[in-house]
């Protein structure tokens, strides 16, 4: 899972710089022609700028007194974002009685652009470190996605995140290394892959059967030969602990690789609604870690249990613009957006066999309201039918989530949001109501 932060600038505006006009010099003097010249445009750049605490900014501290752009000119960028969410299982599930809870998380990220910088040309780095509180109300539903992806539960500031990227070829080919996050550029989805601002469910952010690691060291690479194709992949510590810095993880012990393929189609489609963009993935994982098989053990415990290494499967995640209310505006993106995922997995050590997910989202449904954003989802595990050797009575666990992102101010969204989830668990648990409100935040 990929966070999408609220991003930071710390910021003052300069009025005196746009409230100072200078005075018109005589026809006769050529020098005033570049003085006359520049004040429309020094007012512009002023107004631009954006006070702090202004409640019209992008971002509430604003933009530094200029200096956030100064330094992203050249290759410094400082991003700083706080999500939290309140929940309440209010019906269902393993216990609806003070079922509510307050979570969130913060995060800092910085880039270096080091081409900007004049350093490296195609050279960048970057760094993410988030901390968390609470896990959320999963523990009331007993539900396998999890209700709120965003509740890591309650730890500090870590590294989540430090890499290096180098791209080549006008951007053609992008190698990455250092602590990665896989999600970041594997099963993505531009409908339904960011807890933060999109769906809170966790079979609405990435595909629940692919077994993804923790960040940890890894390397990756991303190829676009054309505009329309890409093809990636990537290996990463199967073992991986986000807490740590992954040297005990990745060089000690059985030294497991998980790896990662995918290409993907991205056409554009010219229609009299717009042009529609889209997006068809398809991957491949491999995790060579061993796993526990699901075996009968009704007349006794075993001394071993047998263990099968080796695992694979494999997924696939569209999505696709369907119109556009305004087609003759570029980058205008109001209208209709779908998606759907699917996955695919053992399922003799995998208790969830079959994955899929579908919804939909529009952006600006109400009019004056452009950025508002209305979507909703649908995705459903298939537990593994081996897993009654086991005395489970394995059936299906089913989220459905609606949720509306209101910006009450370009620095502030609220969103309301729903989900039902039927049989938690998978097997026999109480259909579960779960309500919700997030609250997101750039400072």
């Amino acid at each position: 899972m990929r966070k999408l932060p609220c991003f930071l600038a710390v910021a003052c505006c300069v009025c005196a710089f746009a409230g100072d006009e200078v005075p018109p010099a005589a026809e006769s003097e050529p020098a005033s022609a570049p003085t006359q010249a520049a004040q429309p445009e020094a007012r512009k750049a002023a107004d631009l700028r954006e006070s702090p605490f202004d409640l019209r900014n992008k971002r509430l501290t604003g933009d530094w007194w200029g200096a956030r752009p100064w330094l992203e000119e050249r290759g410094v960028e400082f991003n700083l974002g706080l999500t939290s969410i309140f929940q309440q299982n209010a019906r269902g599930g393993l216990r609806t009685r003070n079922a509510h809870r307050v979570s969130g998380s913060h995060d800092a990220e910085l880039t270096l652009d080091l081409g900007a910088m004049d350093l490296v040309k195609g050279g960048r780095l970057y760094a993410l470190a988030e901390g968390s509180w609470d896990y959320g109300v999963s523990r009331y539903v007993g539900d396998l996605f999890g209700v709120n992806t965003d509740a890591a539960g309650p730890q500090e500031v870590q590294l989540t995140e430090l890499w290096y990227e180098q791209s080549f070829f006008d951007d053609r080919l992008r190698i990455r290394f250092g602590k990665l996050d896989l999600t970041i550029d594997f099963d993505t989805n531009a409908y339904a892959n960011d807890e933060t601002v999109q769906f809170l469910n966790g079979g609405l952010v990435n595909t629940a059967n692919i077994p993804f690691p923790d960040p940890g060291h890894g390397l990756q690479l991303v190829a676009t030969p054309c505009d329309w194709f890409y093809f990636a992949a990537g290996v990463a510590d199967a073992e991986a602990d986000v807490r740590e810095t992954g040297f005990r993880t990745a060089y000690h012990g059985a030294n497991n690789v998980f790896s990662i393929y995918e290409f993907g189609l991205t056409p554009t489609f010219e229609s009299p609604w717009g042009r529609l963009p889209g997006n068809y993935r398809f991957g491949l994982w491999y995790d060579p870690q061993p796993k526990p098989v699901f075996f009968n053990d009704l007349g006794g415990p075993r001394r071993t249990v047998p263990l099968r290494r080796d695992d694979t499967g494999f997924y696939a995640s569209f999505d696709q613009a369907i119109f556009r209310e305004n087609p003759s505006i570029e980058g205008d993106e109001q209208g209709l957006g779908m998606f759907f995922r699917y996955g695919y997995a053992h399922a003799d050590v995998n208790a969830i066999a079959n994955f899929w997910s579908l919804g939909a989202q529009y952006r600006g449904l109400i009019p004056t309201r452009d950025d508002d954003v209305l979507a909703f989802g649908v995705a459903q595990g298939i537990l593994s039918e081996q897993m009654r050797r086991t005395g489970a009575d394995p059936h299906r666990e089913t989220a459905l989530e609606l949720y509306y992102s209101l910006q009450l101010f370009p620095w502030l969204w609220i969103s309301p949001d729903f989900q039902w989830i039927l049989r938690p668990g998978g097997e026999n648990g109480r259909d579960a109501f779960v309500a919700g409100l997030r609250l997101q935040m750039a400072f």
